[in-house]
């Protein structure tokens, strides 16, 4: 790719300079063929004017199969139609050269756009175990592993962004509905909406609960609870286990 790209810049710098020698060359042209024009328009005019003075003096024959320009008039538009021709040439030429360069920048970009892909293909994976390396957590069967998750969850909303802090504070969800937040793939999430940490939470204080943190927009909270709070679940299994 480093060879093409250098081929692509030394060319793209010629550009302006060729472009220039041949647009001066179009306009050479043009000004000769303005002027070989004129000049013929002029001859044309005199030798109509002389035919139709002969025609009046009787010393040409008004038959119009035998009336014809004279050589130098027909040579004249004939060089006319030849810079025609080159201008038009020239013009073919500057088109395609313009042309030529777009295609290569076309490739230059895609090439450049593989180039990117291939990149983040790369960093993807190392992203991922680093990240996958940052939240390894116990298991959650014992009371250590429930509070190393709860630990994580504080460590977490503590060290939030003041940006994340502000977006967190703003949002309202008294539905419990979920969240469409652009997060990390492999952030903890909670509640009965399965989402992140985010805002005001409240932890269950059934150890054995298998959720464990809740949004207080999610359980119809405002405040924090004084005293134990029992998520719906865990408050419904407890009832059950005192009606026995």
């Amino acid at each position: 790719m480093s060879s093409f790209v250098d081929e692509f810049q030394a060319n793209l710098e010629a550009l302006p300079n060729i472009l220039q020698k041949k647009y001066s060359l179009l306009r050479d042209l043009d000004k000769s063929l303005q002027e070989i024009q004129r000049q013929n328009e002029q001859r044309c005019e005199q030798e109509i004017e002389d035919i139709k003075q002969g025609v009046k003096a009787g010393n040409i024959t008004p038959n119009t199969s035998l009336i014809r320009f004279s050589d130098e008039a027909l040579d004249e538009q004939k060089h006319s139609i030849r810079i025609a021709d080159e201008k038009m040439a020239l013009a073919v030429q500057a088109y395609d050269l313009v042309d030529a360069h777009i295609q290569q920048l076309d490739q230059f970009l895609k090439l450049c756009d593989e180039g990117n892909r291939r990149e983040r293909d790369t960093a993807a994976p190392a992203l991922l175990a680093s990240s996958l390396d940052g939240n390894t957590k116990s298991g959650r069967g014992s009371e250590s592993g429930r509070g190393g998750r709860k630990k994580t969850r504080l460590i977490a909303a503590e060290e939030a962004t003041e940006t994340e802090v502000a977006v967190a504070t703003t949002i309202a969800n008294p539905t419990g509905t979920q969240l469409d937040l652009p997060v990390d793939p492999n952030e903890p999430t909670y509640c009965f909406c399965n989402q992140v940490s985010y805002g005001d939470m409240i932890a269950c204080d059934n150890p054995d609960c298998k959720i464990e943190w809740f949004h207080f927009g999610c359980v119809g909270l405002k405040e924090k609870v004084k005293g134990k709070w029992y998520c719906s679940d865990c408050a419904s299994l407890k009832n059950r286990r005192r009606g026995r």
